[in-house]
């Protein structure tokens, strides 16, 4: 058999969350986790500040797009292609293209090994992308298998809490 590859699923907007359950329950209903091994809506949190009050809220990084890491045949294609709020794959006519290495490299969805985390809980690290750039905080809790972190950053002098990506902190020279 082949080797599962990322596809990009364009679907309704607000659509993308439902359609990535939907095939999820369906994977899990026909026993076809070896056709589609995942599924997702590439999101991160964002601090955002309404009427002086701050809070962390999730966004969808590409609205209107759900990524499928999948082996190309005709039932995983059918299944795809016909879940409700799907529109279509992304490529030239009917034919999907999967995602090149380069591409998944630069989306961040090749997760971080947890033998190269240079941090652990306690520790004290700087924020080097993302709306909270330049910003430090203290490691609170980390999910190398989401490769997520959860870091207290004083903000406005309160500790906020923020989940971050593992990239998108380093450790603090000291």
């Amino acid at each position: 058999m082949s080797e599962a590859k990322w596809y990009i699923l364009h679907t309704y907007s607000g659509y993308e969350k439902k359609v990535a359950d939907n095939i999820v329950k369906l994977v899990e209903n026909r026993n076809f986790q070896h056709l589609i091994e995942e599924v997702m809506v590439p999101t991160e949190m964002v601090t955002e500040t309404h009427d002086g009050k701050t809070k962390q809220v999730e966004v969808k990084l590409f609205p209107c797009y759900v990524y499928v890491k999948m082996v190309m045949t005709d039932e995983s294609w059918y299944i795809c292609r016909n879940t409700r709020g799907v529109t279509g794959f992304v490529g030239p006519g009917s034919k999907p293209i999967p995602l090149t290495e380069q591409e998944i490299q630069n989306l961040g969805m090749i997760k971080q090994p947890a033998s190269e985390l240079s941090f652990k809980e306690g520790e004290i690290v700087s924020i080097v992308s993302g709306p909270l750039e330049g910003y430090e905080g203290v490691v609170k809790e980390i999910d190398e298998a989401g490769a997520k972190v959860l870091v207290a950053v004083s903000m406005f002098g309160r500790e906020t809490p923020a989940t971050l990506d593992i990239s998108a902190i380093t450790k603090l020279k000291v």
